[in-house]
């Protein structure tokens, strides 16, 4: 009788295969309250690593982190309508607090636009306080109907980042460069994850912004995933909070702004592009645990290994041992797999004999014995391997399941298993709206070329049409 797989198979049940792994790579458990999550450990890990990653890049581009309260005052939503009404059904809003009826609701914040704003308005008084660029690590509540572990959740973990500029031109620069030197690098680079850079299409904008560009990524099910966004606020909550400046030339001006995200949503997004049957595959650049090294049983093993994950530790590598020889190796062997762990090494009596261990390499498969006095030197070249690997995976399977169309009949079809790129002067708002009567939206417009449009309507404007989570 054949043994049973550990996890669906990805072609049988997508979605069962994804909840699956999450369970068993103990990377997250719903939490008591509907929609809510507990991140074990190592899903932490994973997000630590995230957070370490992009906030280095957030502070090149010069923001300084801060913490703003989690309940802002009902009243403060009132005061953009457009923001109010995107969020509107997504709100979770207290009444009471230490026993007594509150005298005025508060929200719990869904996003920080309101209330940093507030505080904006207080801070920037002359050009000299320009440009205001803050960020915050934080968590959100958006009260979600259909959740799923990391993709959709009540609460949530993220940065968000909001800017307040001198002129529009120097606001929109800057939302660009987030969107492209950090979140496109972090995301290729780190996560090595093909994503599409593009705007949104004015019904998909983020509400009160008067332009949102977005990332998105394909998953190993062909659907779309957006991974971030930063958005041109213009000046629609400068005029509501009456942020002012007073520029060079002794004019009171209203400041221009930006704001942009990610979230935990990334580490559903690592499970989905890179995860196959076996399990998670982790970017070595990302990984938490770049290797582990494991003993297959005897006291002089463990004693080996306990040294070998000393010596990688000292040469910069992100190393943890497994010695626990009283559990079955196969069994452990299995649950490295699943977490995804790039590399293994494995050492037991007869390595030890002959001066080698069994190098297991998780992002291509196989193994390979190699000299243990070479470890340290190999390593390194290994993971360059495997991270390019990553990367060049996920922009084939993206480029192989992307196909050009001409109807909204050919673009439906196409988003069966994967995306459309129909010309926007074609789709348009009217064809939009048939689309999301197919459950089928339009994730972003790009130029023909690959690059962001500089308008919704610049010649030659393509719609990326896909299923989406």
């Amino acid at each position: 009788m054949a043994k049973a797989p550990v996890l669906t198979p990805q072609a049988d049940d997508f979605p069962r295969w994804y909840q699956d792994l999450i369970s068993k790579a103990e990377l997250a458990d719903n939490g008591p309250v509907r929609g809510t999550m507990v991140i074990r450990p190592y899903g932490y890990g994973l997000w630590e690593r995230m957070q370490q990653e992009m906030d280095a890049r957030i502070k090149d581009a010069g923001a300084q982190n801060a913490y703003f309260p989690l309940f802002i005052p009902q009243s403060y939503l009132t005061k953009e309508a457009e923001h109010v009404e995107g969020f509107a059904p997504e709100l979770a809003v207290v009444t009471h607090g230490g026993g007594k009826e509150l005298e005025e609701p508060v929200v719990v914040r869904p996003t920080s636009e309101m209330i940093i704003n507030d505080y904006f308005s207080k801070w920037v008084q002359s050009y000299r306080d320009l440009p205001l660029l803050i960020n915050q690590w934080a968590n959100v509540v958006r009260w979600e109907l259909r959740p799923r572990l990391f993709l959709r959740t009540t609460e949530f973990l993220w940065q968000e980042g909001h800017t307040a500029h001198a002129t529009q031109e120097d606001a929109r620069d800057f939302a660009a460069h987030i969107h492209k030197n950090v979140y496109a690098e972090f995301m290729e680079n780190v996560l090595a994850m093909d994503v599409v850079l593009g705007r949104k299409t004015p019904k998909e904008r983020f509400a009160g912004a008067i332009n949102t560009l977005t990332l998105e990524g394909m998953m190993g099910d062909g659907k779309a995933l957006q991974m971030g966004t930063s958005h041109e606020l213009g000046q629609n909550f400068a005029k509501a909070f009456n942020t002012q400046y007073l520029s060079k030339e002794g004019k009171q001006e209203l400041v221009w702004q930006t704001s942009w995200g990610s979230t935990t949503r990334m580490i559903g997004a690592l499970v989905m592009m890179h995860g196959d049957d076996n399990g998670l595959r982790v970017p070595p650049r990302l990984a938490a645990v770049q290797v582990v090294v494991m003993a297959i049983k005897g006291d002089e093993a463990v004693a080996k290994v306990r040294e070998l994950g000393d010596q990688l530790k000292a040469a910069g590598i992100r190393v943890q041992v497994d010695d626990r020889v009283d559990t079955p190796f196969g069994r452990r062997a299995v649950d490295w797999e699943l977490k995804g762990v790039p590399v293994r090494i494995e050492i037991g009596p007869r390595d030890l004999e002959n001066g080698t261990a069994m190098l297991a390499r998780r992002i291509p498969g196989g193994k390979e014995a190699v000299s243990l006095d070479g470890l340290a030197d190999l390593l390194p070249k290994v993971f360059e391997e495997d991270q390019a690997q990553l990367l060049r995976e996920s922009r084939e399977r993206r480029q192989s399941r992307t196909k050009d169309v001409s109807t909204i009949e050919e673009a439906v079809e196409a988003a069966a298993t994967g995306w459309a790129r129909i010309p926007w002067a074609t789709l348009g708002a009217e064809g939009e709206a048939k689309l999301a009567e197919q459950s089928v939206t339009v994730r972003c417009l790009v130029a023909e070329d690959g690059s962001v449009p500089e308008s919704d309507d610049a010649p030659g404007t393509v719609a990326i049409v896909a299923r989406a989570y």
